[in-house]
């Protein structure tokens, strides 16, 4: 165990002018003791006694200078020797201790990334498969991303292929889109320009290399959450628990597995870096120029994570959200808020330049939130002053403000530049709380996504068996409740100690973990709300718990509650931020080592030989420049295998993108063979794609399945008895079809199938045929 915590220590300089100061103060007070001279009136009769003591007095003083003297020329041999080699010694420890857990955080994180590694490659038999194979195994669509880092190391240069990518109109059908934009296609070209630049393609193939910089970035996230718990505890025994229950949770901490090119798995290590950069930055007990080291990783990560995720600025605006709760219950220092506002107003510009004038950020929450605070702050500059009752009739004030400012703030913003997203995220919302009904397809095709849907019991029984969650309920309790009690003390107006000792058993009043109460509350509950939501939340659960078991300062805060009288709290403290981590991680190397060890000798295999002859079909048989449309997770494998246009995409944060993926799942729904045409040919699509599992899908929850979904939309449904059922004078076009008679033989004619696809063209020419 060691302390990552900069406690300032007496060096024997200290020492030294503690000393002389005090020696000035004795001589000082020898000379005012000085014996006053006889007045001229009534003197004479004391005079003989009085020169007597005084002469006494004398003689004391010189005996006392002489022993001081003495004392201090053997003081410096004795003292000084020994102050030197305590000062030594601890710095040697403290180095040593350094030294060690730097490596423990590496080391777990290398070894991570080739878990990881071995584990993706065990899984797909990566190695041995062919070039389409590989490409098949990035699913839900996020092979998409892959394409384009495809496309820049084939291009005739870096620029060429930046520029092609800016004016783009071989992805989307009829369209002419900045992908880089539209995609947040900064890691690719990042990668791109890498594997360029270090002449990597002489020893390492493009796609191995892609995927080794994405778990090369896990290991990044696991070496962060390392320290950040190191940081909050003092001990790196916490990174080694966190980075346990990391990997025993990974089903709910991460989706590298299964999607590699998402945008999640390229953005949350930068924003694991920030938050532990921002928990050494809110840190008293910590030098300027570590200060400053952290201010510097604060800023740069957060312009990297607004840079490579489009949904980034909605998570720094929760994170932004316990900032302002600090500031506005004066947890923190103005200083450093004043900082990190700038630190965020910096990355949003930045941000805001490098995304082509993106406008969703000028309109972001996160923005929003922050001239909100800024203007609150100006306006309310004796906020932070007055007694108890006068500071929280401030303080709701302060809320009123910042959150008014930044609701008119945002609106201004969408009025000036319409912002297309806004308005469907609102009805979607409100849908979601129960606050409207809607038949809108787009708003429940999002409700039915699985990221945005309440998470089950299985979420949380996983992590009560990995006993994560009862020890993050017992941490989490004791922290809050320091917590509270240090924002009543600061609203009295009492201080708050900047140099807390462990016998003070206040850890509710260290800002960094008063941060983290905020952060996993506010998170747990989106988790609470949406499933999704779990990949933010469940890493910084790992993080949080183990900080708390390890920390003398929990426990000491614990004993301070109870009075524990009977043993000495400080070193039973002591004892149980040893024992207690050392017992968890005991039972979990012997139940779940065993269990992530055998994830790498079980023989599975991902194989889909429907989708390989469908990609094997289009690349020989299909034209160039044809055009497919199907649903958004197969044209994003269509794009990335073949490198045909297609008439949507994988990307639901585009109104536009979800409007034309509407429009392709009309295939599925109760419509008219001419009415299906007449969209295929307006969205210029030569070829569409049916896919038996979405035509005949068996789902216990009915009202999800896309073709429900339609049916609602188009009005095509009867509701009797509170049951739902579909009705139009024209069956389902996916069925119809495939019985190849007029008038669907008119319009389309299939030219592909197997068992899981079924690829018609759409006719140039009618021909009526009856």
């Amino acid at each position: 165990m060691t302390e990552l915590r900069c406690r300032k220590t007496d060096s024997s300089e200290g020492e030294k002018e503690e000393d002389e100061r005090q020696n000035e103060l004795e001589l000082e007070t020898t000379q005012a003791r000085e014996p006053l001279n006889a007045g001229d009136d009534g003197s004479a009769s004391v005079g003989g006694d009085g020169d007597d003591e005084q002469q006494k007095d004398e003689g004391e003083v010189k005996e006392e200078d002489a022993q001081q003297k003495q004392d201090e020329s053997n003081r410096p041999e004795s003292s000084v020797k020994r102050s030197t080699c305590s000062s030594a010694s601890g710095l040697l420890q403290r180095l040593a201790r350094l030294f060690f857990g730097c490596l423990a955080a590496v080391a777990c994180g290398v070894l991570y990334a080739t878990y990881m590694s071995l584990y993706h490659d065990r899984k797909f038999w990566f190695s041995i498969r062919q070039e389409v194979e590989r490409e098949i195994t990035f699913q839900g669509g996020s092979g998409l991303y892959y394409y384009y880092y495809k496309h820049m190391l084939t291009a005739p240069s870096f620029e060429r292929g930046f520029y092609e990518l800016m004016l783009d109109n071989r992805t989307v059908s009829g369209q002419t889109i900045n992908a880089v934009e539209r995609l947040s296609l900064y890691p690719e070209l990042i990668t791109s320009f890498i594997y360029r630049v270090t002449d990597s393609q002489d020893f390492v193939e493009p796609i191995y290399f892609y995927v080794g910089a994405v778990f090369g970035l896990q290991a990044i996230y696991v070496t962060a959450l390392f320290v950040c718990s190191w940081v909050m505890s003092g001990t790196w025994v916490a990174g080694l628990l966190t980075v346990s229950w990391y990997v025993i949770n990974r089903p709910d901490t991460t989706k590298v597995d299964y999607a590699i090119p998402l945008r999640e798995n390229w953005a949350l290590p930068y924003f694991s870096c920030q938050v532990a950069a921002l928990t050494g930055f809110l840190s008293n007990n910590i030098s300027s120029a570590t200060e400053m080291c952290c201010y510097l990783t604060l800023s740069a990560t957060t312009f990297i994570f607004l840079l490579v995720w489009e949904h980034s600025h909605y998570v720094l605006f929760i994170q932004g959200l316990c900032l302002f709760f600090l500031d506005s219950f004066d947890l923190v220092s103005p200083r450093k808020m004043a900082d990190i506002h700038k630190a965020y107003l910096g990355a949003l510009f930045l941000a805001y330049l490098f995304q082509f004038q993106n406008p969703a950020l000028l309109s972001s929450p996160l923005l929003s939130l922050l001239i909100g605070s800024v203007l609150a702050r100006y306006f309310q500059q004796k906020m932070k002053m007055g007694p108890l009752v006068a500071r929280v009739m401030k303080l709701f004030l302060h809320f009123y403000l910042v959150f008014t400012t930044g609701i008119t703030f945002s609106y201004l913003v969408k009025k000036l530049i319409p912002v297309s997203e806004s308005d469907f995220i609102l009805k979607y919302l409100e849908v979601k709380f129960g606050l409207n009904t809607t038949t809108d397809f787009i708003t429940n095709f999002l409700l039915c996504q699985e990221s945005f849907q309440t998470p089950g019991q299985d979420l949380f029984l996983r992590l009560t068996q990995a006993s994560v969650l009862p020890f993050y309920l017992l941490v989490l309790t004791v922290c809050l409740l320091s917590t509270l009690q240090t924002i009543y003390r600061r609203l009295s107006g009492q201080p708050m100690k900047t140099n807390l000792k462990l016998e003070d058993g206040r850890i509710g009043e260290q800002p960094e973990v008063i941060y983290h109460v905020f952060h996993t509350l506010l998170f747990g509950g989106l988790a609470l709300l949406f499933d999704g939501m779990k990949y933010l939340w469940t890493p910084y659960v790992c993080m949080f718990t183990a900080f708390g078991v390890c920390s003398p300062d929990l426990w000491m805060t614990v004993f301070k509650w109870l009075k524990l009288k009977s043993i000495h709290p400080v070193v039973l403290s002591m004892i149980l931020s040893t024992a207690v981590p050392t017992i968890i991680g005991f039972s979990l190397w012997r139940e779940y080592c065993p269990r992530v060890l055998a994830e790498l000798s079980d023989v599975q295999e991902f194989y889909d030989p429907d989708t390989v002859e469908l990609i094997s079909w289009i690349k020989s048989q299909a034209p160039v420049a044809a055009v497919f449309a199907g649903s958004p997770q197969l044209l994003g494998t269509v794009k990335l295998c073949s490198g045909s246009a297609v008439t949507s995409l994988p990307l639901y944060s585009d109104i536009n993108l979800l409007r034309r993926t509407e429009d392709t799942y009309q295939v599925y729904s109760m419509r008219s063979a001419e009415d299906v045409y007449k969209i295929l040919t307006a969205q210029k699509a030569n070829y569409v794609i049916i896919e038996e599992s979405i035509c005949n899908e068996l789902s216990l929850n009915k009202g999800c399945r896309i073709k429900d979904l339609l049916d609602i939309a188009n009005g095509h449904v009867v509701y009797d008895k509170g049951e739902i059922y579909s009705f139009s004078k024209h069956g389902r076009f996916c069925h119809e079809i495939k019985m190849n008679y007029s008038p669907y033989t008119n319009y389309f004619t299939r030219v592909f199938w197997n068992r899981s696809y079924h690829v018609y063209k759409v006719n140039s020419v009618i021909s009526f045929q009856y």
